[in-house]
C-alpha cells in the first residue's frame, strides 16, 4: 500500500496476489465515494494514491484517461466512481447498501444520478469564475439538494437507508464534507434560515460520526488547499496538506 503519492519517476507497487487494489488520490471526492464503501463493508484491499498532477508513466497502463479512482480486480480494472461502488456491492454481498427491493433499488439509483446536479452547481461555486451574490448561490443549491431534502422527508429517517447509511449517503457524502468550502470561496457564509432544508442539515452532521466517514475524514480545509493550488496553477505536495 502507498500511503504517499506516486508521480512521475515512480515504479509501480508490486500487487498482492486475491487483494482487491484501489487507486486513489486522498482528496478527490470520486475516489473518496470508493473508499467509504471499501469501509463500509469491511473489504480486505490495498489502496495506491496518485499524484494527478504529475502522474506517473505507468499509471496509463491502468487507466487509458490517467483519472482516479480505478479498481483493479484482478481480471480488469473498473473505472468511474458508480462503477466501482457498484461492483463492490454486488461482488461483496456483507452490509448490503442498496434495498433488495429491485423497485426501491432503482430509485436510489435515480437519486444517485441526481447527486450531478449537486457537484454541478458546487463545482462551479468553487472552481469556476462565475460571479453571484451568496443569496444566488444558495438558491442554485438549494434547488439541488431539494430532491434530497424531499426524500428524507418521505422516509422520516436521518440517512437514506433509513437507520443506517445506505449507497445514496455514501455518495452524496464527500460534498456534504466540503460543503463548508463554498463559504471560504464567497468569504463568507451563506444566508441559510433555519427552516432550509433541515434535514439533509441534520443528515450532515449525523454522517460526520459514522464510522466509515470519520475513518478518512480529512476536512474542508485540506481539499481547500487542493483547489487553490488548482486555482492558482501551483504545484502541491498532496503528503504534506
Amino acid at each position: 500500500m502507498s500511503e504517499l503519492h506516486l508521480g512521475k519517476g515512480s515504479t509501480q507497487p508490486a500487487k498482492v496476489e486475491g487483494l482487491l487494489r484501489l487507486y486513489s488520490m486522498k482528496f478527490c471526492p470520486f475516489s473518496q465515494r470508493a473508499r467509504l464503501v471499501l469501509k463500509a463493508k469491511s473489504i480486505d484491499h490495498d489502496i495506491v494514491n496518485i499524484n494527478v498532477n504529475d502522474k506517473p508513466e505507468w499509471y496509463t497502463n491502468i487507466h487509458p484517461e490517467g483519472k482516479v479512482p480505478a479498481l483493479d480486480i484482478g481480471a480488469k480494472v473498473v473505472v468511474e466512481s458508480t462503477d466501482i461502488c457498484d461492483y463492490l456491492d454486488e461482488t461483496y454481498p456483507q452490509v448490503p447498501l442498496y434495498s433488495s427491493d429491485p423497485k426501491v433499488k432503482e430509485q436510489e439509483k435515480v437519486l444517485i444520478k441526481k447527486i450531478g446536479d449537486v457537484v454541478g452547481v458546487f463545482s462551479k461555486c468553487v472552481f469556476g469564475t462565475e460571479t453571484k451574490t451568496p443569496e444566488e448561490w444558495l438558491k442554485d443549491i438549494l434547488d439541488a439538494l431539494d430532491v434530497f431534502e424531499k426524500e428524507l422527508t418521505k422516509k422520516g429517517t436521518v440517512f437514506f437507508g433509513g437507520d443506517s447509511p445506505n449507497m445514496v449517503d455514501y455518495m452524496l457524502w464527500p460534498w456534504g464534507e466540503r460543503a463548508a468550502c463554498v463559504a471560504v470561496v464567497l468569504k463568507e457564509k451563506l444566508p441559510i434560515k433555519d427552516d432550509d432544508i433541515p434535514n439533509v442539515r441534520k443528515w450532515r452532521k449525523e454522517m460526520r460520526k459514522q464510522p466509515a466517514c470519520d475513518a478518512i475524514y480529512n476536512g474542508p480545509e485540506k481539499f481547500w488547499k487542493c483547489v487553490e493550488a488548482k486555482l492558482k496553477e501551483e504545484k502541491i505536495d498532496y503528503d504534506s496538506v
